[in-house]
């Protein structure tokens, strides 16, 4: 590539709390710069869609199809995309080259190959009149073979190579679902979801306070683990397989309803439960790892609770630092990752590895969707 592209990428997580979208220069395999980040909340009422939309995907067995309530929450996320970026935009002089959409997952079950992300990428294009958009970032990769996930370690094994640290990196992404990326010098970076990171915790939450997420780690902080619970759930097999492995946000639910006995607990320890839950987890995937990691890093809503860092550090035995500690954003790297992976997608590089997804072989992907003059104008007609 002659230059350096413009980038806006966009995250919705399986957090669902809102739209974090990100500005950066790259040409997909070195970043020459950030520009501005936001993030938009969603409505409690856009929310109970998008809630809706994941109850609706549970019987999908075809990646296109849209039952009405899949159909509405398409609609609500092309839409506050398409507000998202146009804000971010009117910040910035200059035009955009390229947004990644990475779209709101509703299914992931690699072993069927089948992985859903709502979000319409042709739509999204001619809301915003000009720059091309990437989506549907995971499709080949689990038509493939591959896991479909997790897809930013790429992002960071180029953001690793501005760092001053020591080898092998572990770099965690604590949204909805956990996962690390291990980066040793120049090898192909070795990744996988690890296991529940906020989902839990978030529901555990809203349903006992209404309030979705333990901010501060605050309730956690104020309660007491169940070691007992926490062994029954540690003996899931998932937290045996050596990567590659992904998860759905909904996989552990059954389990932990199961399991946990959240039911008989306080919220303080059934916060402190789940958050030993997601430490315990992220640290058997760590040991499955090539060697230990000495440098750890905390990006995702995760690096803002307080307590469970500790937990981590205590788990892992190696001090934990968030993203923001080394110079990252907390907030905005998986956004920022999503336009680096939509720049390579139209460089025809790789966004998915052996090592990282499973995929037999380094894959590229990515679908790209161009702004129609004939079209806009076609939609303007009585």
């Amino acid at each position: 590539m002659s230059r350096p592209l413009r980038a806006i990428g966009l995250m919705s997580g399986t957090s669902m709390d809102g739209i974090d979208v990100a500005m950066l220069d790259t040409d997909g395999m070195r970043i020459f710069g950030f520009g501005p980040a936001r993030t938009f909340a969603y409505s409690a009422e856009d929310r109970q869609c998008l809630t809706a939309a994941m109850e609706a995907a549970r019987g999908l067995t075809e990646r296109n199809d849209r039952p009405p309530a899949l159909a509405r929450a398409e609609a609500l996320v092309t839409e506050r995309h398409a507000q998202a970026v146009l804000a971010l935009m009117a910040d910035v002089p200059g035009p955009v080259d390229v947004v990644g959409f990475h779209g709101q997952t509703v299914l992931h079950r690699p072993d069927a190959r089948l992985t859903v992300q709502i979000g319409d990428g042709p739509g999204l294009a001619q809301a915003l009149s000009g720059p091309a958009v990437v989506h549907d970032f995971r499709a080949a990769d689990v038509a493939a073979g591959g896991q479909g996930a997790p897809f930013v370690p790429v992002y960071h094994q180029a953001l690793a190579r501005g760092l001053d640290v020591a080898h092998p990196v572990a770099v965690l992404n604590l949204g909805g679902v956990a996962n690390l990326t291990y980066i040793d010098g120049t090898a192909d970076p070795i990744a996988c979801d690890t296991g529940p990171a906020n989902a839990l915790i978030d529901d555990f939450m809203a349903e006992r306070t209404g309030v979705p997420l333990d901010r501060g780690g605050q309730a956690a902080a104020a309660g007491q683990a169940d070691a007992a619970a926490l062994a029954r759930l540690m003996a899931h097999p998932f937290f045996a397989l050596p990567p590659p492995k992904s998860l759905d946000r909904n996989d552990f639910r059954a389990w932990v309803a199961a399991q946990a006995d959240l039911g008989g607990k306080t919220t303080a320890d059934g916060a402190a439960t789940l958050t030993a839950l997601t430490a315990a987890s992220i640290a058997a995937a760590v040991r499955l790892l090539p060697r230990p990691p000495r440098s750890v890093i905390a990006a995702g809503g995760g690096a803002h609770n307080p307590t469970l860092l500790r937990l981590l550090a205590s788990e892992l035995r190696v001090p934990v630092r968030t993203a923001a500690q080394v110079g990252w954003s907390i907030d905005a790297l998986e956004a920022q990752a999503f336009g680096f992976l939509a720049v390579r997608t139209l460089a025809g590089l790789p966004l998915s590895f052996p090592t990282t997804t499973g995929v037999p072989r380094p894959m590229p992907g990515g679908m790209v969707a161009l702004y129609s003059e004939k079209l806009n104008e076609k939609q303007k007609l009585p």
